[in-house]
């Protein structure tokens, strides 16, 4: 098999990157102006998704060494969340970048993932996914050099205008799982636009078909392979931060447009005892339970990230129960994340009155992005495991969801 190597192309010159946070707020604004629009109408955001590659984030975990910006798992995820109080379609692919590229550090080989950091950064690419483990149709075959990847996929978010993909499959001879890294216009990948929720309306999480798609041997990430090292179980962690950050991004943005609308178009109820919305007393308690149940949100999600990177920085000497600490932060994060989500982007309007419904603002997006996104894994195993956790002291088995 002779794949061909896009590792020789002629690099462009990196975007430099200054605070992450203050270019992922102004990216931010930019998206929100066109977000509501972009929500009616699906399909891919090129425009947008070319303005993530120009502003240098992509980058921005890959160490400073392999030309990246080095930042730690909790900038990133602070990043994820500008952005999803703005967009969360775009919150959703940007954050996958990340976990892509955790995804190839974790389960691949140093002389695998080092050239893809490199060319990452040198070349702003953007990576898709088209991994999903439930979906079992894909099968590999072994070939001389490599693998034959058939069958389709679902659930690829990102993948359309993507760089590169990170394609699964079972193996026809044990059925084993096995991970591979492919350019992303590379023959034997078609993408189906059949994307079409509604919610996360601009994700391209849509199907794949492959047809005899080739993959060498060195893009199959064997060493360490899938979830084989506590180490490795830290991705599961990672893809469940990136959902309660687009979570809480969502609810965050929800409520600050709705703020906007209540001080600038909500009229006083009759009866009311204040004497303008801004000091009506009923209004003001709505605002309270927002900003606690906010706050709340924000300190688990955030000691999550801080629990991840302590876990990160130890590398392969990290131990199961270590592991099992960060996974019990992050599933605590998720539920907490996901019920705030569900909850405030869904009451904004009892702040906001019967006008805020009209179809031309949309604030409905918030709560359909949510509620899809939500039903990614179920919120009743998160439960479980933290309930096993409480009972029988029992540490969240890894898996892909965990």
């Amino acid at each position: 098999m002779n794949a061909p190597d896009i590792r020789a192309t002629t690099p462009l010159d990196a975007a430099p990157v200054g605070d992450p946070r203050a270019i992922a707020r102004e990216l931010a604004a930019g998206f929100a102006a066109t977000a509501a629009r972009r929500d009616e109408a699906g399909g891919n955001p090129k425009a947008e998704r070319d303005a993530l590659r120009a502003s240098g984030l992509l980058a921005l975990v890959i160490p400073t060494e392999f030309g990246g910006a080095g930042a730690d798992w909790r900038t990133a995820l602070d990043t994820v969340r500008e952005i999803a109080r703005a967009d969360s379609s775009l919150a959703h692919v940007y954050g996958f970048q990340h976990l892509l590229l955790a995804t190839v550090r974790l389960f691949g080989r140093p002389d695998q993932w080092q050239p893809w950091f490199e060319q990452t950064a040198a070349r702003r690419w953007f990576w898709g996914n088209a991994l999903n483990p439930l979906d079992t149709r894909t099968v590999a075959t072994r070939v001389e050099g490599g693998r034959e990847f058939t069958g389709r996929k679902s659930f690829c978010s990102g993948a359309t205008d993507a760089d590169m993909l990170v394609v699964s499959a079972l193996q026809a001879d044990d059925r084993r799982l096995v991970i591979g890294v492919v350019p992303g216009q590379r023959a034997g990948i078609e993408l189906l636009d059949d994307w079409d929720n509604m919610g996360q309306r601009q994700t391209d999480s849509g199907s794949a078909v492959f047809d005899r798609l080739q993959v060498a041997e060195d893009e199959l990430l064997l060493q360490p392979g899938p979830l084989s090292t506590p180490f490795a179980c830290l991705r599961p962690l990672i893809a469940q931060l990136v959902f309660c950050n687009v979570f809480l991004g969502q609810a965050e943005g929800a409520v600050a447009a709705a703020r906007g609308y209540t001080r600038e178009q909500t009229r006083l109820w009759p009866g009311s005892p204040g004497s303008s919305v801004t000091d009506d007393p009923y209004i003001l308690r709505h605002y309270g339970e927002y900003w606690a149940a906010l706050e709340a949100a924000r300190v688990l999600t955030d000691r999550a990230a801080d629990r991840l990177d302590a876990a990160w920085a130890r590398g392969d000497a990290l131990t199961e129960a270590e592991r099992g600490e960060v996974a019990l932060a992050v599933a605590t994060a998720k539920v907490t994340t996901t019920r705030t989500g569900l909850e405030l982007t869904s009451r904004i309007f009892e702040v906001a009155g019967a006008r805020a419904t009209t179809a031309a603002l949309r604030l409905d997006r918030f709560w359909r992005n949510v509620r899809v996104q939500t039903l990614h894994d179920p919120l009743d195993m998160k439960l479980r495991e933290l309930g096993d956790w409480a009972l029988n002291d029992h540490y969240p088995k890894p898996s892909f969801y965990s």
